[in-house]
This record gives C-alpha cells, structure tokens and sequence, in this order.
C-alpha cells in the first residue's frame, strides 16, 4: 500500500438517499482508505435501521429536497502515487458494488443509472415516478498525492467532499478530531465502540460545525513507536533523542518534550527519509507506512537489524469524510455515518493483514513492567493538552468511559480528572 492515511473518496452524487446513500459507501466506505480491499466489497453491509429508512422515506417524498441535489460534484480522493496507485484503484473497485446499490434504490422506488463516463468522472441519473422528479449529477473525482493541499483545496471548496487524515479533519470537527489523541482509544474494540456510538442520531449535531459535517469515520490501523535502534526500549532511553512530529499537530509536540525528547518537524513527505538516513532515531506511525517509506533502511544497518517498530499502540489512527453541508441536501450525513459504521471488519482485516505481512524480526514487544509508564504519561498528556484546548473535553470524556467498560477495574476508572 503506498504511503498512509487513505485514498479515500468522499461521496458520492446525492440523493435518492438510500442509492446515494449506497452510492455513497462504495466512495465513502471503499474509498475509504487506501485499505479496504477489493475482494471484501461484495460483503459491505448496505442495510439501514428503520430510522435511516423512514428519514429515506421522508427525503424521498419531499419536492424541495429534489430541487437541492445538485447538478456537478467534486469529491477529492488522497491516493499517494496519483490515479495509478494502489489506494485509488482499490477506491474505485468498489464500483462493483454498483448493481446492489441500484437494487436497492429500485426498493425505494428510485429508478438509478450510473454510468463512468471517464476514470475520474460519473453520471448519476435519478428517475422518481412517484413524484415525477428527475435529477442527473455529474461526480468529478479529483486526485491528490499532498493531503495538505486536498486539505486546503477543501477548505477553499474547490472540494464538495473530502477524505483527510483525522489530525488534519481536527481543524473543521474538534469533537471528531479528538479520537485520535494520545494513548485515548487502545484497541480496534474500542475503536469499533466510538464509530458506532457517533454514528447514532444522538450525535447528529455534534457531527456538524458550521459549514461542514463528518459523514464518515475510519480506521487506518495503530500508530506505533519506530525506533532505529532496539536500546531505546524505555521512555526514559528516548531522552534526548530526535523524535520526528507532524508540522501540523502541536500535540505531538508537546508529547515528546514531556518525556524529554527533542522534536524535529516533519511533514509526510520528509518523515521517511529523515528516519531512514537517521536525521531521527524515533517516528510513530502505522504500519501501513513501513513498505511504501521503505522503513526498514532506518531499522537496519550493514544487513543487520538494528532499529524496531514497538508493538504498542499509541493512537489508533482514523481517517475522516467530511464534506460542505450546503452542497447537499440536508440528513444526508446521519445515513451516511450508520452505512459506514458497519463497514470496519473489512478495514481491520487488512490492517491485520498489512502487519503481518511485515518480517517479525522487524517487531519488538516491551516488558510488561513497562507499559504502565506509557499509559501513565499518556494519560497525562491528554489531561494536559485537554485543559490547554487541543483535545475535545466532551469527547475525552466519552473515550474515558469506553475504555473503562472494556476495562473496568483499570485505575483510572477510579478518578475524576479525565
């Protein structure tokens, strides 16, 4: 898989809910990041509660919400090696999910025709007898190798929608963009428990910002500690050393400087060759990372290895499709985020898979007398960059509670600072 986060694409055409809706999963769910693979698409779970379904209905029904779907679309897909990458033809695989979608539009009574008129471009047409309501949108798939310029192309709405990174997608959703602190979500059980729980008409308006709304969240797998030496087993043997942090996230910042590290700003395009020719001896990233940014040069030396990826997570990494709320209809985003909520089996598999395929020598555990450090100062550092406004309160409080119903006799179940 080349490079990280996600050649995700963000959705698709509008309306016909439900068919959109589905529509929507095939870029939002399989575009979703560069992993979901291929082969899992025939197994994507389209249903919807009843709830989604008679909001459907309603939408369906309504002349007004016919007259908003609009006519041309550009959704913004990040795939690293450009249209020829691996992140984007698995994004686009998922057009063979197609049939079903429009299956399941016909049950709606929407008669759907989708057809690619180019590789980066669709015709959505959209027939409702019902109401005697036509409507065709025109869905432009734009292609980026810099998620910062997606970013900002998104943010200048040169993008409709968007997939991006979670600690990019922070500026437009802090509530969402908090997922991802430090040490807050330890494993894909809990993580599982978050999207499905923000996924719920509950959390509707805690999903929109002003002009924006998350209509999806991801998982792009563990984020782990990358060493190019095995001695650094202890966070008191990463003081003083260089540690590489993301221009972008102060929190990664602040992290190091706590355990008495030194930061070296990084941006994804620098971050694998200033490990690898030992400019830094400590990244933290997932392991969809290490082919692509040929990881393994940092770790080795002579043929020998020397470096190794600590098989401990320190933030379980997600991806985020958000999209500008003006350009579609309203209640979009609700169907939107239940569809995808039950799409994470295929997303944990090829975590799982893109893992294992990594040589085991290259992985090291640590002492299990040592995990209670992490954890601790962790901890800490969320309380901290909590109370300084990098961390969503609200949220860290709904991930502290997860993690104490999947831990209950945890010590900081005990406490009330958090």
């Amino acid at each position: 898989m080349k490079n990280k986060k996600y050649g995700i694409l963000f959705k698709k055409s509008k309306h016909a809910y439900r068919m959109v809706m589905l529509t929507t999963v095939i870029s939002l769910s399989g575009l979703i990041t560069n992993h979901v693979n291929a082969q899992t698409s025939s197994k994507l779970d389209l249903s919807l509660s009843s709830h989604s379904v008679n909001k459907i209905k309603k939408l369906l029904n309504d002349p007004k919400v016919w007259q908003q779907i609009p006519k041309q679309v550009t959704l913004c897909v990040y795939s690293p090696s450009g249209v020829h990458g691996e992140a984007f033809e698995q994004a686009t695989s998922y057009m063979s999910e197609l049939p079903r979608i429009v299956k399941v539009a016909q049950d709606f009574g929407v008669q759907m025709t989708v057809n690619r008129t180019a590789k980066l471009q669709m015709q959505i047409d959209l027939n409702y007898p019902k109401l005697k309501q036509k409507t065709s949108t025109e869905v432009n798939l734009k292609v980026y190798i810099d998620e910062r310029v997606l970013t900002e192309d998104f943010r200048s709405k040169r993008c409709d929608g968007a997939g991006i990174s979670n600690l990019r997608a922070k500026q437009f959703n802090s509530f969402v963009g908090s997922i991802d602190a430090i040490g807050a979500v330890q494993n894909y059980k809990q993580l599982t428990k978050v999207i499905q729980l923000l996924a719920r008409p509950e959390f509707d308006s805690k999903m929109v910002n002003k002009a924006y709304e998350v209509v999806g969240i991801v998982p792009l797998g563990a984020a782990y500690i990358m060493v190019n030496d095995r001695k650094i087993d202890t966070l008191s043997k990463a003081a003083g050393k260089k540690v590489a942090v993301m221009s972008f996230d102060a929190t990664q910042k602040k992290l190091v400087q706590n355990v008495g590290a030194q930061p070296v700003t990084v941006d994804l395009t620098s971050v694998g060759g200033k490990f690898n020719n030992k400019e830094v001896d400590i990244i933290a990233a997932p392991a969809i990372l290490f082919e692509p940014l040929e990881l393994y040069r940092g770790m080795t030396s002579k043929g020998e290895v020397r470096g190794a990826i600590i098989r401990f997570p320190l933030v379980q990494v997600t991806g985020t499709l958000i999209m500008h709320r003006n350009k579609f209809p309203a209640g979009m985003g609700p169907i939107a985020r239940e569809i995808i909520s039950k799409q994470l089996t295929p997303a944990y598999k090829f975590i799982d898979q893109t893992e294992s395929k990594i040589d085991p020598k290259f992985w090291m555990n640590i002492r299990d007398a040592e995990k209670p450090g992490y954890l601790k100062i962790m901890r800490e550092a969320r309380i901290q960059m909590t109370k300084e406004g990098h961390y969503h309160p609200e949220m860290m409080s709904i991930l502290k509670k997860i993690r104490c119903s999947d831990d209950p006799k945890n010590y900081e179940c005990a406490l009330q600072d958090e």
